[in-house]
Formats: C-alpha cells, structure tokens, sequence
C-alpha cells in the first residue's frame, strides 16, 4: 500500500510530465486534494507533505475541518452550494467552484461585502449530466454578466464535471468546450479567468490536454470514500 506521500509524487510527476509533452510550463496545473468525507487526520498527513489547498463538497464539514487545521489552508467549496449554506461558504472557503445561478451569485457577493470578504469563485457549467448541476451553456453568458458586475467576488474563471461515460474523446470535448467558453467570455468581458477546474482522478489527463489549470484529485490520493460514514 503507498502512503499519501508517494501517490502525491507520482501524481505530480504525471502531471509534469503531461504538461512537458504539451509544451505547457510545469507549473500550470495546480493539484486539488479532494478531502471530502475524509477525516482531519488525513488533511493533515497531506498537509505535512507539502499540500496546502483542500477541496470539501458540504459545508458543515468544510466548517468543522477548518476550525481545526492550521489556518494557512485554502479551503475550496466544490459541492453543490445551497442558498441558506451561502454565508458560511464565504467564511471559510477562499474558492466557490460552484456558482451556478444569478440569485446565488448575488447572494454570495451581498455576504462577502458584509463579511469584507473577496473569495474567487468560478461558475460551473454542465457539461450534459441532468443529474449534475452547473448552468446550462445558453445561460452561461447571463450568469457571466451578474459574475462581470459583482463588487466582492472574483470571478476567476470556469468548472465542469465531464459527462459519466467511459469514453475519453467526450470527456475531452467536454472539457475543450469549457475552455473554448472560457475564451469567448474573456473576450466578451476584457478580462482575464485564468481557472479552469475540470478533471478528476480518471479523467485529468484529457483535461490537461484541454487546458485545465486545476484538477481535483480524492480517491488517487486519499483512497475509496466510505460514503456510510
């Protein structure tokens, strides 16, 4: 059984060696370790090689670990994001991946502003799972514009989830169309959205040849969820 220390390498020596043969610099991608369901003790095994962004999908969890674990964290909130949860996200999570409607994203930039908080945020986009939020493509751009005119969020870029399939060409021209919208809508806006979160532990590959900068890595690196728990 490898320790966390060793997958992490390996991963990171993956990673490297992916954006080399892409001709893309090496420090390009950053590398989110998705702690969710896992125990504190876990984060701070990670934390003790080096790790310092944490990835968490509910917020009561993501309050607990970060009230407990040294506070030079970067905690990002990746789940579904329920209103009434909205400003205990912006208290303890620096990044909101999943902004997925107008009404939240205006809730969230009031509560920043009361907070005197600046948290990044990216919006999530669906990328054709029902099941899976995120904002459909033809709504992208007016969710953009109420992103473009917050006053305490910043908005940094996009996140998908590929669609479930075991079929590596959609999950990559899932993710070239996030990057492909991503393009336009800087362009639209005249402003640089740097991130683009997409890519998991089976299909980061193909989101780095995409152009993700920030892939989400749990199970490679934590091992399987217990989800009873």
């Amino acid at each position: 059984m490898t320790t966390f220390a060793e997958e992490y390498q390996k991963l990171q020596n993956e990673v490297r060696e992916l954006l080399t043969n892409l001709g893309r610099p090496a420090d390009s991608v950053k590398i989110l370790a998705v702690s969710k369901t896992f125990p504190a003790s876990a984060i701070r095994e990670a934390y003790d090689c080096g790790v310092r962004m944490f990835g968490e999908n509910k917020i009561q969890e993501l309050s607990v670990k970060a009230e407990s674990l040294p506070a030079d964290i970067e905690w990002h909130f990746i789940g579904h994001l329920q209103s009434n949860k909205a400003a205990k996200a912006v208290q303890y999570a620096q990044w909101i991946h999943s902004v997925d409607s107008v009404k939240l994203l205006q809730k969230l930039d009031r509560i920043a502003g009361e907070l005197n908080k600046k948290p990044h945020i990216l919006l999530e986009v669906n990328s054709g799972e029902a099941a899976k939020s995120g904002v459909d493509y033809d709504q992208i751009d007016e969710l953009a514009r109420a992103a473009a005119a917050a006053e305490n969020l910043q908005w940094s870029g996009l996140m998908t989830m590929a669609p479930l399939c075991d079929d590596p060409a959609v999950w990559k021209a899932a993710f070239e169309r996030l990057a492909q919208t991503r393009d336009r809508l800087e362009q639209t806006w005249q402003r640089k959205l740097p991130e683009l979160s997409m890519g998991m532990t089976g299909d980061f590959a193909e989101a780095i040849q995409a152009g993700s900068t920030l892939i989400r890595i749990g199970s490679r690196l934590f091992g399987n969820r217990n989800y009873a728990q």
